[in-house]
C-alpha cells in the first residue's frame, strides 16, 4: 500500500506582524512532526543569523517538535495526561525563544534579541494564533492506495 505526501502550504507571510515587533528576529511555524510550514525574519538584521534560511528554519522546526514532545511528557508526568503545554520559553545570553501551540498539530516559534519585550511578544503570538489559527493547523496526513 503506497501513500502520497502532500506539500504543506507555506504560511510564512502570516508571520510578518510578529517579525515587525521591535526585538523579534525570526519566526517559524511547524507541524507537530517537525516539518517547517513557514518562516520569516525581521528586516535589516545583523549578527550570527541575519536571515533565517530554509535550512536553519527546518532545523529549528525539528528542535521545536522535540522540545514540544519533551515538555508535554514532563507536564503529563507532573500534572496528569490531560494537562497541556501552553507555552515554552528558553532564555539565553543572546535572547529568547518562545514556542506556543498554533492550532491542531502546529506550533509557532519566535526568536528575539535580549532587548525585546518578551511579554508583548508572547501576547502578540497569542493574538496571531487566535486570528489565523485555522490556517496554522496541520491536518493529519491520510494514506491513500496506489492506483
Amino acid at each position: 500500500m503506497a501513500g502520497t505526501i502532500s506539500r504543506l502550504p507555506d504560511v510564512g507571510w502570516m508571520l510578518r506582524p510578529l517579525t515587525r515587533i521591535p526585538g523579534v528576529r525570526h519566526a517559524v511555524v511547524v507541524s507537530e512532526d517537525g516539518l517547517r510550514m513557514g518562516h520569516g525574519s525581521a528586516e535589516g538584521l545583523t549578527g550570527e543569523v541575519s536571515e533565517l534560511g530554509v535550512a536553519e528554519a527546518e532545523s529549528l522546526a525539528a528542535a521545536c517538535a522535540a522540545l514540544t514532545v519533551t515538555s508535554q511528557s514532563t507536564v503529563s508526568l507532573l500534572f496528569g495526561e490531560e494537562a497541556g503545554v501552553r507555552q515554552l520559553m528558553i532564555e539565553s545570553d543572546g535572547g529568547f525563544v518562545l514556542f506556543t501551540s498554533a492550532g491542531q498539530g502546529a506550533s509557532l516559534g519566535v526568536a528575539t534579541g535580549t532587548e525585546a519585550d518578551v511579554g508583548l511578544v508572547a501576547q502578540q503570538m497569542q493574538v496571531l494564533v487566535a486570528r489565523i489559527g485555522a490556517h496554522l493547523s496541520s491536518r493529519p496526513r491520510e494514506q491513500t492506495s496506489a492506483p
